[in-house]
């Protein structure tokens, strides 16, 4: 599809960058994507996704040249997971968690922490971002994990919901506030846990909508005695850490729900114009060719922001927060318009599950509530038009 193929053109990517989303993309043709359906109806994990991402090193996108890694740009990142997103929303979500669960090491890590650490993500470890709680959920400075200082180590206290990775996860960046400094926002600390901590439970993994082969789980935390060496920044520097990490994390949200639309948008294409209704295909129809006009300008328009966005994050210096909310805001919002249109466009096969586009509007779903919803996304927008 040519526009959708010159929308994707538009990331500024070296050749080299180029070459690996060529790679990335043949990868999910040829097996994310044939594997899909049968990840989302057995809710098992994508072992063998996991095992094929790894053959071609893909961890080593994010991690520096210093550490082993391509040390490629977040340009590149970002279009990996638009790739994987649109073969398997799932295993794109795995995969993208270990993006933002790492970068904090490869932000605030010390040199010490870096060799250590970054070689376990670089061989195709996993990684879990250990942040919402049952009582702070978009509003995360509310959590109540607590760390404790105990000599040369640090006890974790506290429990965890809706943990991507949660139970796979070699490394855990885990977040909560450092007792000596009391309950505000100015005593979160993050430290990083490593796989069979003893006291870590995991309590439940979520039975979801969509994103099934995504493990999502709640843990709990009892007594976990963690080296203070795994500590990212001193206590009480978690908030910012925290705030940086989001500003990258929310554009890979709508990458990840830009891969979606745009499959769903393709399916849809693809079947009006073979399917035949009162002796006419389906496109010859002026109102379904209005739903694909707007759907294409969205696109290509949201795709555009996104670019934008992933300029000025690549450039140091931006305080892009408010950008960063508008491109997952308005990305997951056209997700799911699309998807649910596709659903539309395909009638009563697209409500079963024959056809993918069932799978995509649910997997689109949570794309407008994960990584804050859109209503506190509107809010954040809004606010930062209040004279101060």
């Amino acid at each position: 599809m040519k526009l959708i193929s010159r929308i994707n053109q538009f990331p500024p990517l070296t050749d080299e960058e180029r070459m690996v989303v060529d790679n990335v993309r043949k990868l999910c043709q040829d097996k994310l994507a044939p594997r899909a359906a049968k990840y989302d109806q057995t809710q098992e994990f994508p072992w063998e996704n996991i095992k094929d991402i790894n053959e071609l090193g893909l961890n080593g996108i994010f991690i520096p040249e210093a550490y082993g890694g391509a040390g490629l740009s977040y340009a590149a990142y970002l279009s990996c997971v638009k790739e994987m997103a649109k073969a398997c929303a799932a295993t794109g979500l795995i995969w993208a968690t270990n993006f933002h669960a790492s970068k904090p090491i490869v932000d605030n890590g010390t040199d010490e922490q870096k060799a250590r650490l970054l070689p376990i993500v670089l061989k195709g470890g996993i990684v879990a971002a250990c942040i919402t709680e049952p009582g702070a959920g978009s509003n995360a400075t509310g959590m109540k994990t607590r760390l404790t200082p105990d000599g040369d180590d640090v006890i974790i206290d506290g429990s965890k919901i809706f943990i991507t990775n949660g139970d796979v996860a070699d490394l855990m960046l885990v977040y909560g506030k450092w007792s000596e400094l009391g309950d505000g926002k100015n005593a979160m600390t993050a430290i990083m846990m490593e796989k069979n901590t003893p006291g870590m439970t995991v309590i439940r993994k979520e039975d979801k909508m969509g994103m099934r082969a995504s493990s999502t789980c709640a843990l709990a935390f009892e007594g976990c005695r963690v080296p203070r060496a795994n500590l990212l920044c001193a206590p009480g520097e978690g908030l910012k850490m925290l705030l940086d990490l989001l500003n990258k994390s929310r554009p890979s949200v709508a990458a990840h729900a830009l891969g979606i639309a745009e499959c769903a948008f393709e399916d849809a294409v693809a079947y009006v114009n073979e399917r035949k209704q009162g002796g006419r295909n389906v496109i010859d129809y002026q109102g379904v060719q209005f739903m694909l006009a707007d759907m294409a300008t969205d696109l290509a328009m949201c795709n555009a922001w996104l670019w934008y966005v992933t300029n000025l994050i690549e450039r140091e210096g931006w305080n892009i927060g408010v950008e960063a909310s508008m491109a997952k805001m308005r990305a997951s919002d056209l997700a799911m318009r699309i998807t649910t249109d596709a659903v539309q466009l395909h009638g009563g096969y697209g409500y079963c599950k024959d056809y993918r586009v069932e799978r995509l509007m649910r997997d689109a779903k949570v794309t407008q509530i994960y990584e804050g919803t859109n209503q506190i996304h509107r809010q954040e927008i809004g606010r930062s038009f209040i004279a101060r």
